[in-house]
């Protein structure tokens, strides 16, 4: 697919491998925001600047995803890429009903503060079937696909070497960053521990697979022959141009996009970015069940005792959808997930075109 020429005032960098690959004139990735973070709007905004616009689709249903790319279509000629989760083994949405009561009654202060009530068991167990979501994003045939937190499906790589998309995947390890090349993707995205939001190892435990963004680039770089995007603290021109030193052949980032007005993020959690308290971050298991990123709360001190009592992905989300949704509406963000990179202090921009300026100008500038 051509490249689109860079907005006349954006300066010169340089596309390389990845930006020729995918058909971009900027080395510049939007992160895929899952939970409704994500945007049309933002999407088309950074792939209309030069740069690949991404959203999170692992919440939608096969219908909503056919219906997604169809927008992202309408609102740019640009390449973009939606995403998806690949299950993770051991999880699973039904829980016997006193254990689940359990789960439930530990929470209830929040419901009732809120004023909302808990989830039924239904609730908990709704959850979009991955194997359709997957045959909806393949039929829809957007430019690209990326995953996290798993290995492509054989079939994901045959049908999208057929009608010509692109795969990305994500690695938290140099050993994830092989595999996932041996499966068959196009293109891997390195994600150090820096990163905001949720944890996307899969072959070791998170625990063991907490590799800061600048240790984990090169040795990629060095691992696998297929081009590599570096994800994780990188928030400016400077992180941009450091990740690029070290052998990335392009960057993602998400936690200045998502402090975009054009991002899905609540007022509470875009208000907080670019803040000195977005200086400190944790990873948590307490809004969803996985380990996420993100600025602790009033919710994460509180509740920091049940870290390893709550349950798997995806029952304490469902649990904590209501409290999540209230909180954001309300303007209560000690109850909201504050999901944010380890350089989310330096996510000052007020729009996406701004922000794709600013780090491609600071990368050309920092460069020399």
């Amino acid at each position: 697919m051509p490249a689109h020429p860079a907005s006349p005032a954006s300066p010169a960098l340089p596309p390389g491998r990845f930006g020729e690959l995918v058909g971009i004139p900027l080395p510049v990735v939007q992160g895929p925001f899952g939970g409704g973070l994500s945007s049309v709007e933002l999407a088309a905004a950074v792939s209309e600047g030069g740069g690949l616009g991404s959203y999170g689709a692992h919440i939608h249903t096969p219908e909503e995803i056919t219906a997604l790319v169809a927008g992202l279509r309408a609102a740019t000629g640009r390449p973009f890429a939606v995403n998806l989760w690949v299950p993770q083994e051991g999880e699973r949405a039904e829980l016997p009903a006193s254990v689940l009561a359990e789960h439930v009654e530990r929470l209830r202060p929040y419901y009732e503060e809120l004023g909302v009530r808990p989830p039924s068991a239904e609730d908990v167990r709704a959850r979009p079937d991955f194997d359709a979501q997957l045959d909806a994003l393949i039929a829809a045939a957007p430019p690209v696909i990326s995953l996290v937190m798993g290995l492509p499906p054989r079939r994901l790589v045959t049908e999208a070497r057929r009608r010509g998309i692109l795969v990305l995947g994500t690695a938290t390890t140099v050993e994830e960053a092989v595999a996932l090349k041996e499966a068959g993707v196009d293109a891997v995205v390195a994600s150090g521990s820096d990163a905001g939001g949720h944890r996307g190892a899969f072959l070791r435990p998170v625990r063991e697979s907490l590799v800061g963004t600048f240790s984990l680039v090169p040795q990629v770089a060095d691992a696998v022959t297929v081009p590599v995007v570096a994800a994780g603290g990188i928030a400016d021109g400077r992180g941009v141009a450091a990740a690029l030193a070290l052998g990335a052949d392009a960057v993602q980032v998400g936690t200045g996009f998502l402090a975009a007005r054009e991002s899905g993020a609540s007022e509470v959690h875009r208000r907080v970015l670019g803040t000195p308290q977005a200086r400190t971050t944790v990873l948590t298991r307490l809004f969803s069940g996985r380990p996420a990123r993100g600025i602790p709360n009033g919710f994460v001190r509180e509740m920091a005792a049940h870290e390893e009592l709550v349950p798997p992905y995806p029952v304490q989300n469902a649990l904590m959808g209501p409290i999540r949704r209230a909180a954001a509406e309300r303007g209560r963000p000690e109850y909201v997930n504050l999901w944010a990179g380890q350089a989310a202090a330096l996510a000052r921009e007020p729009s996406a075109a701004a922000y794709l300026s600013a780090l491609v100008g600071g990368a050309v500038r920092a460069a020399g």
